[in-house]
């Protein structure tokens, strides 16, 4: 009884963690409900942003709204014309895809606009060919389907984490750009982004869901496990998008610290490059090169 009784009163372990950032050996503890100094600090500038403070709310928010109006012109276009769009919405942990998603489906008819967030597979999946189930989810006539993460999976995660074998990682990147030539040959327009950020800005972002009972369910003990691969992401991401940025399936590289900036310039690419009825090219403004670039140049 007095065992169970100490068990029931220990502190759980601690998550916290060396990190080796600017060739300095830093602790971060995600449990620690005070941001450490060192993060607060240089979060916003990290990764080069070129920007020092956010965009102001009432731009946003101005800006945002004539965007979405634009967005709910796409889909009269597409549900009259049949068109077929798909937009893969890949990054790191905590990057900001599931807010872009969430900004750009916010006025979207439910109806002929979805969003595909898969979960790990089946075994049954294990046993497909690896892009199957994927497939399966693709748009029908006049729909638009956004995925929060997408078989790009394979291009990061699971080879960093060891969810597949080097042999199927490598099959995946001669693949993938084959694979997307028949989506675009099939008359489908696709969309890839990366949203990217700073280390620093990664790591306030989850200390801020562990300590936020309405985002604490973002944070996964699998972002925790992830802290200490950060090269080993950069270097499976600046292989990924070298591999499989091509003419007919380029990437859109957004670079992510400031949210606000990140979910407009990302709508605005989309609407440039849709060719729908009563486009309102002074509503949509112009996309911010600071911001949006093409392709694996735009990170170095």
């Amino acid at each position: 009884m007095a065992a169970e009784t100490a068990a029931a009163g220990a502190k759980p372990e601690s998550r916290a963690v060396e990190l080796r950032i600017g060739g300095k050996s830093r602790i971060f503890d995600v449990d620690n409900p005070e941001l450490p100094k060192w993060i607060d600090d240089d979060a916003f500038s990290s990764d080069d942003y070129p920007y020092k403070k956010k965009l102001e709310e009432d731009e946003y928010e101005k800006t945002l709204t004539k965007l979405q109006i634009e967005l709910v012109k796409v889909q009269f276009w597409m549900q009259a014309t049949g068109k077929r769009v798909m937009a893969l919405f890949e990054g790191r942990d905590a990057a900001g895809k599931g807010g872009a998603i969430h900004a750009t489906m916010a006025y979207m008819n439910p109806r002929s606009a979805r969003i595909v967030a898969l979960t790990k597979p089946t075994e049954t999946e294990h046993g497909q060919w690896y892009f199957q189930r994927y497939v399966a989810t693709f748009p029908t006539a006049g729909e638009f389907v956004l995925f929060d993460r997408s078989w790009y999976n394979r291009a990061g995660v699971e080879p960093v984490m060891g969810f597949c074998t080097p042999e199927q990682y490598e099959h995946f990147l001669k693949q993938a750009p084959r694979f997307e030539k028949m989506i675009v040959h099939e008359g489908i327009q696709l969309f890839k982004f990366w949203l990217n950020i700073g280390r620093e800005m990664q790591l306030k972002r989850f200390h801020d869901r562990r300590h936020d009972p309405l985002k604490i369910w973002k944070l996964s003990p699998m972002d925790i496990a992830a802290l200490n691969k950060w090269d080993d992401y950069t270097a499976k991401r600046d292989r990924m998008l070298k591999e499989t940025h091509t003419d007919h399936a380029p990437w859109t590289v957004i670079r992510g610290n400031d949210k606000r900036r990140a979910r407009i310039n990302l709508i605005r690419h989309l609407l440039k490059h849709l060719d729908y009825d009563g486009k309102d090219k002074a509503a949509i403004g112009e996309v911010d090169d600071k911001i949006v670039g093409s392709g694996p140049g735009f990170l170095k």
